[in-house]
């Protein structure tokens, strides 16, 4: 089957994305965050297949997880469809089964349907092609939750019981649908959350070794996989999935580490994928007999996946060769297939003609957390609008994002208007300096309303909000691409068929990541240094060896490059370490760039 999946992007982007490839045996992330744009497109959909629909309304019982039940049956009985009707598609030039076959990567499977493309007898080719109908299946409908947008819900001004809290109430909305795929936890361990799971029985081992929901873990390294397989593991759960991502060189949120870099990281599971089976077995065969369930004989199948920034067929081909991935993840580059992501008209032009300066890391999140965000966006346009009018920060629709109590008892957003008056007057009674006091209010009115925005693209086109101010959350790999592409097209650039690259310069995936860190490591030292940051020397030192470590274990690496590609990847280092080395922490209570 295919080696790669679409990871999920922002609310809105892929939404629907599993109507559109699960059929040809992609799997793709749907986002859990937003209910309310779930409902919106279930409605969409039941118009659009015929089916009856029932509106959930928000004040009715329970709706957060009743809504995201039905939108995934939805998805689901719909995609059965597909893929029936895919499946008794006739074999010929532009059928749907010809498509589900020919974007296959080299593999079994292919090699079967290019064997019968040979056949010349007709009773045998007949034969042949019943049997490939059988073998196309679709991909699956997995979903994510971030565990840290975990909204404590309120009713007339009464806190409703944990269960009801945001996360818990779509790993509900997921357990209780017909789905057999995965659910994909990001942003760290949530231990109220995780235990959670242990409510619904389609998350455990049945008698036949098989699950009907399995656990994926997002992590950012090594360490975190063994820190949250143990704690599941202890439950009874099985995690079978450890999804590596890049910690900058990625879309939307971006969780920096302390300079550990995505190579090291990717040796780090190469040497120790086993201990992941080994390891968390005996603790969770233990559970599993404590509680009365069946127990396997053999540790269940570990996958370990890498995302972040690929953007070459050679890439996606090293990491599943040399790190012995089972799979890649692309996000960003199908924000520009129509076929698969839902990016408006406006948008889709901005995203086609970006560079280096219109993509950046941000403060636009109101969680905090640097997020990768498209400078000329709707959104962005609207909230520097706002500032200059004396008027920074936005409504707040949906409330998603909500957790500040700095100035009301019920948690309040960073972006909303609410806030941000109240924050902005409070720093002028503060002591900060001349310096510091411009770069705190920036931090502050940089804060946006994506938990809204971020389903503008999925909104605009079929009218169900035309006035949406979309945000779009690419990662900094969209600049390397410039046209816009087919699903199959895009599929042969993964595969290495054809190259969809505008930018024949193009840094390794390492590199930029890498010269991302370097550039986040200087403004962090520039914020030190201005006493915004309670970070020690030590940190910074710490942060830096990690980068130096990281270039020597890359020219290691580099021996594995062919000779072109080598020198260009040595010199980068070269200049990356000469950038590097003067950085250096001066004082307790700050540092500052040298050199």
């Amino acid at each position: 089957m295919h080696t790669f999946h679409i990871p999920v992007m922002g609310t809105g982007f892929s939404i629907d994305t599993p109507l559109k490839v699960a059929k040809y045996g992609i799997s793709s992330v749907v986002s859990l965050v937003d209910d309310v744009l779930i409902e919106q497109m279930r409605k969409l959909h039941s118009e659009r297949v015929e089916e009856p629909y029932s509106v959930i309304k928000d004040k009715d019982e329970d709706s957060r997880a009743r809504r995201i039940t039905a939108y995934l049956d939805l998805l689901n009985g719909v995609i059965q469809g597909q893929v029936k009707a895919l499946q008794a598609s006739p074999f010929e030039a532009g059928s749907e089964i010809t498509k589900y076959f020919e974007m296959l990567p080299d593999g079994a499977l292919r090699s079967s349907y290019d064997a019968m493309l040979a056949l010349t007898d007709p009773a045998e080719k007949e034969q042949e092609q019943v049997r490939l109908r059988s073998l196309a299946v679709p991909g699956t409908i997995d979903v994510n939750i971030m565990t840290k947008l975990d909204r404590a819900r309120f009713s007339k001004g009464e806190q409703l019981p944990p269960e009801f809290c945001d996360a818990m109430s779509a790993l509900r909305g997921y357990a209780n649908s017909s789905l057999d795929s995965a659910i994909v936890f990001s942003a760290g361990m949530n231990a109220h959350l995780y235990s959670y799971l242990a409510k619904f029985d389609d998350f455990f081992v049945d008698e036949a070794g098989n699950f009907k929901k399995k656990i994926i873990l997002k992590v950012s390294d090594y360490r975190s996989a063994l820190v949250q397989g143990k704690f599941l593991a202890k439950r009874g759960l099985w995690v079978s999935e450890y999804r590596i991502e890049s910690g900058l060189n990625c879309g939307g949120h971006a969780f920096a580490t302390k300079g550990l870099l995505m190579g090291p990281i990717l040796q780090d599971f190469l040497e120790g994928k086993s201990a992941l089976s080994e390891k968390f077995f005996p603790i969770y065969a233990k559970a599993l007999e404590s509680i009365g369930r069946p127990v396997m004989q053999s540790p269940p199948k570990v996958r370990v996946t890498a995302q972040g920034g690929i953007g070459t067929g050679d890439e996606d081909q090293f990491l599943l060769t040399y790190y012995r991935m089972d799979g890649t993840g692309w996000a960003t580059p199908f924000l520009l297939v129509p076929e698969v992501t839902n990016v408006d008209d406006l948008h889709l032009r901005k995203l086609l003609g970006a560079t280096d300066p219109d993509v950046y890391l941000s403060d636009a999140s109101p969680l905090g957390i640097p997020f990768w965000t498209l400078r000329e966006s709707a959104s962005e346009e609207a909230r520097r609008q706002r500032i200059e009018a004396g008027k920074p920060g936005s409504k707040c629709p949906k409330g998603f994002l909500v957790s500040n109590t700095e100035f009301t008892e019920i948690p309040i957003c960073h972006a909303s208007r609410a806030y941000q008056r109240r924050k902005l007057a409070h720093l002028a009674e503060e002591d900060l300096s001349v310096e510091q006091l411009p770069v705190v209010e920036e931090h502050v009115v940089a804060k946006s309303c994506i938990c809204h925005d971020l389903a503008g693209g999925a909104t605009i086109e079929p009218g169900i909000d035309s006035e949406a101010t979309t945000a779009v959350c690419c990662g900094p790999n969209i600049v390397n691409f410039a046209k816009v592409a087919t699903l199959h097209e895009m599929v042969n650039h993964i595969y290495g068929r054809v190259s969809l690259l505008a930018n024949p310069e193009r840094p390794h995936m390492f590199i930029r990541e890498l010269t991302i860190y370097v550039e986040y490591l200087r403004d962090e030292i520039k914020q030190a240094s201005l006493g915004l940051l309670d970070s020690t020397p030590a940190y910074f030192s710490e942060f830096k060896e990690n980068l130096l470590n990281g270039i020597d274990y890359y020219r290691q690496l580099a021996e594995r490059f062919v000779e072109e590609k080598r020198n260009r990847f040595l010199d980068d280092l070269q200049q990356l370490k000469e950038a590097i080395e003067p950085m250096v922490p001066l004082t307790t209570s700050g540092a500052e760039v040298v050199g």
